[in-house]
Protein backbone atom coordinates (compact mmCIF):
# COMPACT_ATOMS: atom_id res chain seq x y z
CA UNK A 1 0.00 0.00 0.00
CA UNK A 2 1.33 3.38 -1.12
CA UNK A 3 1.81 6.02 1.79
CA UNK A 4 0.52 9.02 0.01
CA UNK A 5 0.98 12.78 1.27
CA UNK A 6 -0.90 15.58 -0.71
CA UNK A 7 0.41 18.87 -0.31
CA UNK A 8 -1.88 21.45 -1.07
CA UNK A 9 -0.83 25.22 -1.98
CA UNK A 10 -1.63 28.85 -0.30
CA UNK A 11 -2.89 31.23 -2.62
CA UNK A 12 -0.70 32.29 -5.22
CA UNK A 13 1.47 29.51 -4.53
CA UNK A 14 2.04 26.26 -7.10
CA UNK A 15 3.53 22.75 -6.66
CA UNK A 16 6.81 24.78 -6.69
CA UNK A 17 5.64 26.07 -2.81
CA UNK A 18 6.77 22.73 -1.81
CA UNK A 19 10.25 22.27 -3.30
CA UNK A 20 12.21 22.64 0.12
CA UNK A 21 9.65 19.80 1.79
CA UNK A 22 10.24 17.61 -1.28
CA UNK A 23 14.02 17.77 -0.91
CA UNK A 24 13.25 17.47 2.95
CA UNK A 25 11.21 14.14 2.42
CA UNK A 26 13.93 12.49 -0.20
CA UNK A 27 14.66 9.21 0.27
CA UNK A 28 11.76 8.41 2.11
CA UNK A 29 8.78 6.15 0.94
CA UNK A 30 6.60 8.95 1.02
CA UNK A 31 5.00 9.61 -2.28
CA UNK A 32 4.10 13.54 -2.64
CA UNK A 33 1.59 14.64 -4.81
CA UNK A 34 1.62 18.47 -5.25
CA UNK A 35 -0.91 19.48 -7.55
CA UNK A 36 -1.01 23.09 -8.96
CA UNK A 37 -4.71 23.94 -8.31
CA UNK A 38 -7.22 25.46 -10.45
CA UNK A 39 -6.17 29.00 -11.26
CA UNK A 40 -2.78 28.59 -9.89
CA UNK A 41 0.85 27.61 -11.37
CA UNK A 42 0.28 25.73 -14.87
CA UNK A 43 -3.66 24.81 -14.22
CA UNK A 44 -6.08 27.44 -16.29
CA UNK A 45 -8.22 29.57 -14.43
CA UNK A 46 -11.86 28.04 -13.32
CA UNK A 47 -14.78 29.09 -15.64
CA UNK A 48 -16.62 30.45 -12.99
CA UNK A 49 -15.84 31.37 -9.24
CA UNK A 50 -15.20 28.71 -6.95
CA UNK A 51 -15.73 27.64 -3.34
CA UNK A 52 -13.86 25.71 -0.95
CA UNK A 53 -16.28 22.89 -1.71
CA UNK A 54 -15.37 23.07 -5.27
CA UNK A 55 -11.61 23.31 -4.16
CA UNK A 56 -12.29 20.57 -2.43
CA UNK A 57 -14.19 18.51 -5.08
CA UNK A 58 -11.26 19.26 -7.77
CA UNK A 59 -9.04 17.69 -5.45
CA UNK A 60 -11.04 14.72 -4.87
CA UNK A 61 -11.32 14.04 -8.68
CA UNK A 62 -7.39 15.02 -9.04
CA UNK A 63 -6.87 12.10 -6.98
CA UNK A 64 -8.87 9.85 -8.77
CA UNK A 65 -7.51 10.75 -11.57
CA UNK A 66 -3.60 10.13 -10.03
CA UNK A 67 -4.54 7.14 -8.24
CA UNK A 68 -7.55 4.93 -9.80
CA UNK A 69 -7.73 1.73 -7.69
CA UNK A 70 -4.25 1.63 -5.86
CA UNK A 71 -4.85 0.85 -2.76
CA UNK A 72 -2.91 3.75 -0.50
CA UNK A 73 -2.88 5.35 2.70
CA UNK A 74 -3.38 9.54 2.52
CA UNK A 75 -2.59 11.94 4.44
CA UNK A 76 -3.03 15.73 3.83
CA UNK A 77 -0.87 19.23 4.35
CA UNK A 78 -2.41 21.94 3.37
CA UNK A 79 -0.74 25.77 3.62
CA UNK A 80 -2.85 28.68 4.14
CA UNK A 81 -5.55 28.53 1.19
CA UNK A 82 -4.61 24.97 1.30
CA UNK A 83 -4.99 24.36 4.44
CA UNK A 84 -8.78 25.66 4.22
CA UNK A 85 -9.21 22.57 1.60
CA UNK A 86 -7.78 20.11 3.87
CA UNK A 87 -10.32 21.09 6.48
CA UNK A 88 -13.38 20.34 4.24
CA UNK A 89 -12.03 17.20 3.37
CA UNK A 90 -10.63 15.98 6.70
CA UNK A 91 -14.71 16.26 7.46
CA UNK A 92 -16.16 15.14 4.43
CA UNK A 93 -18.36 11.91 5.16
CA UNK A 94 -16.45 8.31 4.62
CA UNK A 95 -18.36 7.77 1.79
CA UNK A 96 -16.33 9.93 -0.41
CA UNK A 97 -14.92 9.05 -3.78
CA UNK A 98 -11.16 9.15 -1.97
CA UNK A 99 -9.82 7.56 0.78
CA UNK A 100 -10.08 9.73 4.42
CA UNK A 101 -6.84 11.11 5.55
CA UNK A 102 -5.36 9.22 8.33
CA UNK A 103 -3.81 12.14 9.32
CA UNK A 104 -3.69 16.20 9.14
CA UNK A 105 -0.82 18.71 8.51
CA UNK A 106 -2.04 22.17 8.45
CA UNK A 107 0.59 24.74 7.90
CA UNK A 108 -0.55 28.40 8.89
CA UNK A 109 -3.88 27.54 7.60
CA UNK A 110 -6.60 29.96 6.39
CA UNK A 111 -10.19 29.10 6.97
CA UNK A 112 -10.91 31.22 10.24
CA UNK A 113 -12.58 34.34 8.90
CA UNK A 114 -12.51 37.65 10.67
CA UNK A 115 -13.51 41.24 10.51
CA UNK A 116 -12.66 43.87 8.45
CA UNK A 117 -10.59 45.54 10.12
CA UNK A 118 -10.59 49.49 9.51
CA UNK A 119 -6.98 50.20 8.95
CA UNK A 120 -8.06 47.83 5.95
CA UNK A 121 -10.93 49.85 4.98
CA UNK A 122 -8.89 53.05 5.21
CA UNK A 123 -6.00 51.42 3.43
CA UNK A 124 -8.62 50.35 0.74
CA UNK A 125 -9.98 54.01 0.47
CA UNK A 126 -6.13 55.02 0.03
CA UNK A 127 -5.76 52.62 -2.77
CA UNK A 128 -8.53 53.63 -4.73
CA UNK A 129 -7.60 57.45 -4.34
CA UNK A 130 -4.76 56.50 -5.08
CA UNK A 131 -5.30 54.93 -8.25
CA UNK A 132 -7.69 57.87 -9.20
CA UNK A 133 -4.82 60.34 -8.68
CA UNK A 134 -2.31 57.79 -10.94
CA UNK A 135 -5.04 58.09 -14.28
CA UNK A 136 -4.60 61.81 -14.27
CA UNK A 137 -2.78 62.92 -17.57
CA UNK A 138 0.82 63.29 -17.01
CA UNK A 139 0.92 60.81 -13.38
CA UNK A 140 -0.65 57.80 -16.15
CA UNK A 141 3.04 56.46 -16.74
CA UNK A 142 3.26 55.90 -12.89
CA UNK A 143 0.08 53.88 -12.85
CA UNK A 144 1.70 50.72 -12.55
CA UNK A 145 3.73 51.39 -10.14
CA UNK A 146 1.74 53.88 -7.94
CA UNK A 147 -1.01 50.77 -7.86
CA UNK A 148 1.49 48.00 -7.07
CA UNK A 149 2.34 50.04 -4.12
CA UNK A 150 -0.73 51.04 -2.64
CA UNK A 151 -2.33 47.65 -3.33
CA UNK A 152 0.73 45.87 -1.62
CA UNK A 153 0.46 49.14 1.30
CA UNK A 154 -2.66 47.28 1.81
CA UNK A 155 -2.33 43.49 1.82
CA UNK A 156 -4.80 43.30 -1.37
CA UNK A 157 -2.42 42.65 -3.86
CA UNK A 158 -3.29 39.07 -4.68
CA UNK A 159 -6.88 40.42 -5.16
CA UNK A 160 -5.31 43.36 -7.78
CA UNK A 161 -3.26 40.50 -9.64
CA UNK A 162 -5.67 38.71 -10.37
CA UNK A 163 -7.95 37.67 -13.25
CA UNK A 164 -11.97 38.44 -12.45
CA UNK A 165 -12.58 34.90 -12.39
CA UNK A 166 -10.08 34.58 -9.68
CA UNK A 167 -10.57 38.01 -8.25
CA UNK A 168 -14.33 35.98 -7.23
CA UNK A 169 -12.80 33.27 -6.20
CA UNK A 170 -10.95 34.97 -3.76
CA UNK A 171 -13.65 37.10 -2.62
CA UNK A 172 -15.96 33.77 -2.21
CA UNK A 173 -13.34 31.85 0.07
CA UNK A 174 -12.18 34.40 2.27
CA UNK A 175 -16.09 34.86 3.01
CA UNK A 176 -16.39 31.43 4.37
CA UNK A 177 -15.98 30.82 7.67
CA UNK A 178 -14.72 27.26 8.33
CA UNK A 179 -14.31 27.75 12.12
CA UNK A 180 -17.42 25.35 12.66
CA UNK A 181 -15.70 22.36 11.11
CA UNK A 182 -12.94 22.44 12.95
CA UNK A 183 -14.52 20.15 16.04
CA UNK A 184 -15.69 18.10 13.36
CA UNK A 185 -12.15 16.91 12.39
CA UNK A 186 -11.52 13.39 13.60
CA UNK A 187 -7.83 13.09 11.77
CA UNK A 188 -5.01 13.01 14.16
CA UNK A 189 -3.59 16.59 13.36
CA UNK A 190 -0.43 18.80 13.30
CA UNK A 191 -0.03 22.53 12.88
CA UNK A 192 2.92 24.27 12.22
CA UNK A 193 2.93 28.01 12.42
CA UNK A 194 5.12 30.67 12.40
CA UNK A 195 4.47 33.19 15.97
CA UNK A 196 5.29 36.53 13.57
CA UNK A 197 2.64 35.51 10.92
CA UNK A 198 1.13 38.55 9.05
CA UNK A 199 -1.35 36.65 7.03
CA UNK A 200 -3.13 34.07 9.47
CA UNK A 201 -2.34 35.39 13.06
CA UNK A 202 -0.57 33.00 15.48
CA UNK A 203 -4.16 33.19 17.48
CA UNK A 204 -5.91 31.06 14.40
CA UNK A 205 -3.02 28.32 15.69
CA UNK A 206 -4.24 28.52 19.14
CA UNK A 207 -8.06 28.43 17.92
CA UNK A 208 -7.63 25.18 15.90
CA UNK A 209 -5.48 23.56 18.44
CA UNK A 210 -7.91 24.19 20.73
CA UNK A 211 -11.08 22.93 19.07
CA UNK A 212 -9.23 20.20 16.48
CA UNK A 213 -9.49 17.07 18.55
CA UNK A 214 -5.96 15.54 19.00
CA UNK A 215 -3.90 18.32 17.80
CA UNK A 216 -0.85 19.10 18.23
CA UNK A 217 0.39 22.74 17.76
CA UNK A 218 4.20 23.35 16.75
CA UNK A 219 4.99 27.47 16.79
CA UNK A 220 8.23 28.57 15.39
CA UNK A 221 9.60 31.92 16.58
CA UNK A 222 10.02 34.51 14.25
CA UNK A 223 8.74 32.50 11.77
CA UNK A 224 6.20 34.20 9.22
CA UNK A 225 3.59 32.83 6.79
CA UNK A 226 6.29 30.56 4.91
CA UNK A 227 6.00 28.28 7.39
CA UNK A 228 5.89 25.37 5.39
CA UNK A 229 9.36 26.10 3.55
CA UNK A 230 11.42 28.05 6.27
CA UNK A 231 10.80 25.28 8.58
CA UNK A 232 10.25 22.51 6.12
CA UNK A 233 12.69 19.90 7.84
CA UNK A 234 11.13 19.99 11.25
CA UNK A 235 7.70 19.03 9.39
CA UNK A 236 9.77 16.53 7.20
CA UNK A 237 10.52 15.09 10.02
CA UNK A 238 7.41 15.23 12.19
CA UNK A 239 5.56 14.20 8.90
CA UNK A 240 7.83 11.03 9.12
CA UNK A 241 7.31 10.01 12.62
CA UNK A 242 3.47 10.78 12.43
CA UNK A 243 2.37 9.51 9.10
CA UNK A 244 3.07 5.54 9.48
CA UNK A 245 1.38 5.12 12.58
Amino acid sequence: MQTILLCLHGWGGSKESFTELRAALQGSDIQLLTPDLPGFGDSPDPQSPLSVSDYANWVEQYLVDQLGDTEYKLSILGHSHGGRIAIVLATRPKDSRFSAPVHLYLCAAAGIRHPRHIKRIIGLTLAKTGKALLSIPGLSKLQPLGKKLLYRLVRVHDYETASPVMQKTLAKVSAEDLRPLLAKIQTPTDIFWGTDDGMTPYNDAKIMNTEIPNSTLHSFKGVRHRVHRDRAREIAAQVQKTITL
